[in-house]
């Protein structure tokens, strides 16, 4: 019986009703050993499976003695539902078997944990599903990374999740209720329930123990009638935490203490038993074949039947279990270490795999290279699996193991990358200082290693600290691939000279794809001699298959000045990242590709991609992602005519972009409020800040950017009287774009020279060649206005009437009033166009519905998005009457 939990309780029935009706969400529940968090886990339990509508319930406690075992948690809260991994997307069924060691397995952890979200959601697909995790401070990380995955992205789904954690144990983003001591009143009943005491004596212990309930309750079972009757002191202190259980362990006979021992090491029955019996012996290490036989009896379980007597352990068929996690805590503060050290030996005789190396480890004193490198294997099965952050730990430990200096700065790096890989960059930078260290100190150092020290050095950097730093650290390497680095880092900054001479240097490595656009960006940077290598790499990109690769080809066309094939490239990036490769790179991934649906024409997309990468960058660590990700949502704002959400995204992006010198982000954070004064017709102050961006240097600034920008600066210009200026800038423009080859590119010169010259010619041409809907609004209106103004309003109408209803179908609200504004002066009476359908439609159901029309099934729709299919379905349902259509052929129709 639950005393005085009312609030809680509310708590627990408002999430599992709200995830039976299709509203999934998550509530982790903090607060000290002992204070009863298990118990609202299992009133929870027994909530859901009374509801009317039966809920399924799955559960998972984190064990201490598996905290280093990737994916060991996750394995045992899904374990009930594997037989439904058939219905996942192939690349989700694919991660998640592979984690749980029923395929082969798949490096990626975001695709495991998309995928445990969309097997929670097939669960649920009756009444709904709760998932009960207790102990989740010691979940093995692999498997916490993908539950708060799946917490922090429950919506539509019928999933309700508590995660009962105790200590600092690390659960961002989701929403907490902090678990408390009971209140006076409802303490003294739970008092009056275990015994009878004394008023002066209840109220004494409710004070000592801050109304915690395990405390209270196995204080009382301690202490004499006289105590409880207030005849005699209370012990001063209180025993408290594993103080609670220790006088009970410290009784038990020898045999029982060993079987608790390895019992808090292993929780099978056999091994248990096996163990403790070779202990006994005073052999610590069993070999595999003497686990066969008869059950043990004697002394092993007999000890195994005291420490049951006493109520400390349970066994549930061929599982022991501790009464409270406090119990073990108690057995191995009761322990001394060479007792530690003889059971994990005792243990690691016994078992193979990951297991086996753990318990080599802690068995282990000083260094041993046999151990270190089962331990490394241990840590590469973790690694192919998706579990990076467990993998790290395990390097980590091996490298601590290791004898030889430079195989053990190798580890340290590889730990390192890990780490890194597994969104922890603090302690990726902890492990990468011990390389270095080790490294420069060893004798007859290994020049490859010091190298992939520095790149690894330089990446971090990169993605999280002074990009211009980064490009120093990766500039200094002799290899093509820390050159390539160095050359992104460069990009990054926005340093012209720095690429100019990286593509320099490339010339002396053999030719390559990467190498080529290396040295066709520093050329084009130079004297605009690189255009045939960029061409080239931009030809090739049927024959690329990773999305580094496509990457940058991406930056190969947008050296060219070709825009729109930069952003379709990027597309394919983010298309590629999503089902493979690029682990750990996809928030820099969406980077671009949110870039490039936004230059597309398709802003909704591009903030829902933008809000999607930044998530994601801010879980792994990556602040100058996050930068770019804020950056991209100004302009989206800046877009809509938002302005106070595009000064504040714009203001957090620069505030991380500025001190880092990430010129990239930099610039285009100062485009988004250039293009918010530009769509509110404050001319002047565009202009003004379109010319600060033309005068930005390295780290605040970036050539693409001014390049990009240019159209958008002659507007202002010409619209500020600035015609000098407009000139200026339209022969940057013609100079920068002349191997430029794709009919938007050509479009945009032929709108800036109709903008100058006023000749028809030129916007009737560049209206034919427009492919990206937003752009194409502006040349019309553009074009609309010099009409009107010429005294020709019947031609100036329809073509603002078109801009007119592209805008408002884009959102674009500051350009759909301009655009009104100039339809009215042009003679129509005219009123907003009824709002377009595709308007009513979410960010999130504007992908989904753009995808399903362009033909992908619900489970393509899921990888790429990583949602579950039944979410892709959820929205469909919503989708259809937004559109006023009943099928998916309808929808193709609508694109």
């Amino acid at each position: 019986m639950l005393y005085g939990r009312s609030a809680e309780t509310a708590a627990i029935d408002d999430l599992i009703g709200a995830a039976a009706a299709g509203a999934g969400r998550a509530l982790v529940l903090r607060g000290e050993a002992g204070v009863g968090k298990s118990s609202l886990l299992d009133l929870a339990a027994s909530r859901a499976t009374a509801m009317a509508a039966p809920v399924v319930v799955l559960r998972a406690q984190g064990v201490e003695g598996e905290a280093d075992l990737a994916f060991a948690a996750l394995h045992q809260l899904l374990r009930p539902v594997t037989g439904l991994l058939g219905t996942l997307p192939g690349p989700q069924r694919d991660a998640v078997s592979g984690a749980l060691g029923l395929a082969a397995p798949s490096a990626d952890r975001f695709l495991v944990s998309a995928g445990v979200l969309s097997l929670l959601a097939e669960a649920a697909a009756g009444g709904g599903l709760l998932c009960l995790a207790d102990d989740f401070q010691w979940f093995d990380r692999a498997s916490a990374d993908a539950v708060l995955f799946a917490a922090r992205r429950l919506r539509t789904e019928k999933v309700s999740m508590l995660l009962a954690v105790r200590g600092d144990g690390q659960c961002k983003g989701v929403p907490e209720l902090p678990v408390g001591g009971l209140d006076p009143e409802s303490a003294v009943r739970l008092l009056d329930s275990k015994a009878v005491v004394a008023p002066g004596v209840r109220a004494q212990l409710v004070s000592l123990t801050g109304g915690n309930p395990l405390v209270l309750g196995e204080t009382v079972a301690l202490l004499s009638a006289d105590r409880l009757a207030g005849r005699a002191p209370l012990p001063d202190p209180l025993p408290g935490g594993e103080q609670l259980f220790g006088e009970q362990v410290a009784r038990l006979s020898g045999d029982a203490r060993r079987v608790l021992l390895v019992a808090s090491l292993e929780s099978d029955l056999s091994l248990v038993l096996y163990a403790a019996a070779h202990l006994s012996a005073g052999d610590p290490s069993p070999g595999p074949e003497e686990t066969s036989g008869n059950p043990l009896e004697g002394r092993p379980m007999a000890g195994l039947h005291e420490a049951e007597s006493v109520g400390l352990v349970t066994v549930s068929g061929e599982k022991m279990r501790f009464r409270h996690p406090l119990v073990r805590s108690a057995v191995h503060a009761s322990a001394s270490s060479v007792e530690l050290r003889r059971a994990h030996a005792a243990l690691a005789g016994l078992v193979e795999g990951d297991r086996r190396a753990w318990h080599l480890a802690a068995a282990t004193v000083g260094q041993d290279e046999a151990v270190a490198a089962a331990l490394a294997a241990s840590a590469a099965r973790a690694q192919a699996r998706g579990g990076y952050g467990d993998a790290a730990n395990a390097l980590a430990r091996a490298a601590e193991l290791t004898p030889e200096p430079l195989t053990r700065a190798r580890r340290f790096k590889d730990a390192s990358a890990a780490a890194w890989l597994g969104g922890r960059p603090g302690q990726a930078q902890t492990y990468l200082a011990d390389a270095r260290r080790l490294a420069a100190l060893a004798t007859g150092a290994d020049g490859g290693l010091v190298e992939e020290i520095g790149q690894l050095r330089g990446r971090f950097e990169l993605n999280s600290g002074d990009a211009a730093e980064a490009m120093r650290m990766l500039a200094a390497g002799s290899g093509m691939g820390m050159l390539a680095d160095a050359c992104e880092a460069a990009n990054c900054v926005g340093d012209v000279d720095a690429i100019i001479e990286i593509g320099r240097r490339a010339r002396a490595f053999p030719r390559g794809f990467v190498r080529d656009v290396v040295v066709g960006m520093g050329a084009m940077l130079a004297d605009g001699s690189g255009g045939e290598l960029l061409r080239g790499a931009v030809e090739r990109a049927d024959e690329l298959a990773e999305a580094a690769e496509f990457l940058w080809a991406s930056a190969a066309a947008s050296y060219l000045g070709e825009a729109d094939a930069a952003a379709e490239l990027a597309g394919r990036a983010g298309r590629v990242a999503r089902v493979s490769g690029m682990t750990g790179q996809l928030p820099v991934v969406l980077e671009y590709l949110s870039t490039a649906e936004r230059l597309k024409g398709r802003p909704a997309e591009s903030a829902a991609i933008a809000e999607e990468g930044l998530a994601l960058a801010r879980e792994a660590g990556y602040r100058n992602s996050e930068a770019a990700h804020l950056a991209n949502l100004a302009v989206v704002a800046a877009l809509r005519g938002e302005e106070e959400a595009c000064r504040r995204y714009g203001e957090q992006a620069l505030a991380i972009a500025v001190p880092h010198r990430v010129g990239l982000r930099v610039g285009v954070a100062a485009y988004a409020l250039a293009l918010l004064d530009l769509g509110l017709g404050r001319f002047a102050a565009a202009h003004d800040r379109f010319m600060a961006i033309t005068r930005a240097g390295p780290g605040a600034g970036h050539p693409t950017v001014v390049w990009r920008t240019t159209p958008d600066r002659v507007e202002a210009a010409v619209a500020a009287g600035e015609i000098e200026a407009a000139r200026e800038a339209l022969a940057g423009l013609e100079r920068w774009a002349a191997e430029a080859r794709t009919p938007e590119s050509r479009a945009l010169r032929l709108r800036c020279r109709g903008l100058l010259d006023g000749d028809a010619a030129d916007f009737e041409e560049a209206l034919r060649l427009h492919q990206e809907p937003f752009e194409g609004a502006r040349t019309a209106m553009l074009y609309g206005e010099r009409l009107r103004r010429t005294q020709e309003p019947g031609k100036a109408r329809g073509h603002l009437r078109a801009a007119l209803e592209t805008f408002q179908r884009l959102g674009a609200e500051p350009w759909a009033r301009r655009a009104l504004d100039e339809l009215r002066a042009a003679g129509e009476a005219a009123e907003r166009p009824a709002s377009d359908a595709w308007a009513a439609l979410t960010p999130q159901e504007l992908r989904i519905a753009r995808l399903v029309a362009e033909g992908a099934s619900s489970k393509e729709v899921a990888v790429r998005l990583f949602l579950s299919p039944r979410t892709v379905e959820y929205h469909l349902y919503k989708i259809y009457p937004k559109l006023g259509i009943t099928s998916r052929t309808e929808l193709a129709r609508l694109l």
